[in-house]
């Protein structure tokens, strides 16, 4: 018998994919930092720098965002759109968000420049998700 097959996007990791997984899933659902995960791997005997975490975060959250996405809750036909200015790294930007009544967060879009095109933008990118329906 030989070693159990890892799937292709695990191909050539160190550590085995239940632990990139629970690492990536801690740094996207809770408020915790690098670091932090960091610190909770070594509690439990592994020695993960957090730079390694980063990177794992980088490659793994936009696969993770697309295999999830569809088996989400789906939100309501009462939305809300609203706009505030937002400082990230020291550079300000618009931040565009889309709420339905619940206060569920449909979708949000970042922009550089406050413009109608951003605006249409965050738009397209709600109305796109079978997973929303339909503002009414």
């Amino acid at each position: 018998m030989g070693k159990p097959q890892q799937p292709a996007i695990f191909k050539w990791r160190h550590f085995a994919p239940e632990v990139i997984l629970c690492a990536v899933r801690w740094y996207l659902r809770y408020s915790l930092s690098y670091r932090d995960v960091q610190e909770l791997l070594v509690e439990r005997g592994l020695e993960i720098d957090h730079t390694t975490v980063w990177r794992w975060v980088q490659h793994y959250a936009p696969e993770l965002e697309e295999r999830t996405r569809p088996h989400l809750k789906s939100t309501n036909k009462s939305w809300r759109v609203d706009e505030t200015y937002v400082r990230i790294k020291g550079r300000w930007f618009y931040l565009y968000r889309a709420i339905d009544s619940a206060g569920a967060t449909i979708d949000f879009f970042l922009s550089a420049f406050r413009s109608a095109a951003a605006a249409k933008a965050l738009f397209a990118k709600a109305l796109a998700d079978p997973s929303h329906l339909s503002p009414g």
